[in-house]
């Protein structure tokens, strides 16, 4: 699995508050990134943990990608669901992912936090959501960078542990 890395910092430029978020969202992405570097498309694929069978490192990967695409197309901008989920497999991006090139992947993951930068650079913090989340409020701008953070950095923990178990590489 190779990646088109770029440098990974958790040290923002500035210290307001859109280059803070924007600068840990691109550190987790850069670092989930990373971790798939130099790994063999076999190991990509492995799904090491008996009672995870979705597990692999392809399919966080992917797991990620689809994640952004549903808080920033579907729920901030609005956009129709086109995701490759489905009521009868909710976590079909986790399985389609072993039968896609991992570097199509992370390229398109890379593709995709570049279209979102630019998004997350043309509003305010404050705009609100176009769909409401389950609870029925409509979050802004600035919990779904939270969130991603947050989602992201939790898988980036699932992501240290497939890697460590594929082929012993530990490591920031």
């Amino acid at each position: 699995m190779t990646s088109t890395s770029q440098t990974r910092t958790d040290t923002p430029a500035a210290w307001d508050e859109r280059s803070q978020l924007t600068t840990f969202l691109d550190y987790a992405r850069a670092t989930a990134r990373a971790k798939c570097e130099g790994l063999s498309e076999e190991d990509a694929r492995k799904a090491p943990l008996p009672g995870s069978p979705l597990m692999t490192l392809s399919g966080v990967v992917n797991h990620l990608r689809w994640v952004e695409y549903y808080w920033f197309q579907v729920v901030f901008l609005g956009e129709e669901d086109e995701g490759p989920w489905t009521d009868e497999d909710p976590d079909r991006e986790m399985r389609i992912a072993v039968d896609i090139p991992s570097a199509e992947i992370l390229d398109a993951y890379e593709k995709q936090s570049a279209r979102y930068r630019k998004l997350v650079a043309d509003h305010d913090l404050d705009a609100k959501a176009e769909r409401p989340i389950r609870d029925g409020r409509h979050v802004d701008l600035r919990w779904i960078l939270l969130h991603l953070v947050e989602e992201t950095s939790r898988h980036n923990g699932h992501i240290d542990i497939l890697r460590e178990l594929a082929d012993g590489r530990t490591g920031d």
